[in-house]
């Protein structure tokens, strides 16, 4: 299936993103409306950072263990979800762009590498109910970075 990219701007820089990013259990404050029953394990930043929930998404409901798998400070994070019974494979990427104006652009982009048969049927459904959740984790991540950097005095 054809990958799915969302962005928003943001007056953070791009180390100050990336440092929210970077910790596995700051994300649970920005994608609780559809990601819950959040459970850690291993590190609690960067690679080997790990993470099962639910997601409950166009009606359903599955478990999904998220892992990062790559970090390149203050560019990039890669995670890995494996859902589905292990039937859906897909990767999440992090990609933070300075801006000229100091702040930066923030994207997630979801790829799929594996779907069940069902997604791939109803594929412009799955890729639409995805870009809507991940459009409203975007404007809620932005606001939590506003809340943590002031936070945080930096």
């Amino acid at each position: 299936m054809k990958s799915v990219t969302v962005s928003i701007d943001v007056p953070q820089t791009p180390e100050q993103v990336y440092g929210f990013l970077n910790v596995i259990a700051h994300h649970q404050r920005f994608t609780d409306h559809y990601l819950t029953d959040w459970r850690y394990s291993g590190p609690g930043h960067g690679v080997g950072a790990c993470a099962t929930v639910t997601a409950a998404l166009g009606g359903a409901k599955t478990d999904v263990a998220i892992e990062v798998v790559e970090a390149d400070p203050p560019r990039r994070i890669v995670e890995r979800n494996v859902s589905a019974a292990g039937r859906r494979l897909a990767h999440g990427t992090y990609t933070i762009e300075p801006l000229g104006t100091g702040g930066s652009h923030v994207s997630f982009t979801y790829a799929w590498v594996r779907t069940p048969l069902a997604d791939r049927l109803l594929a412009a459904v799955v890729r639409a109910t995805i870009r809507r959740a991940n459009r409203t984790v975007m404007r809620r991540l932005a606001d939590e970075l506003a809340h943590h950097v002031s936070a945080a005095g930096t």
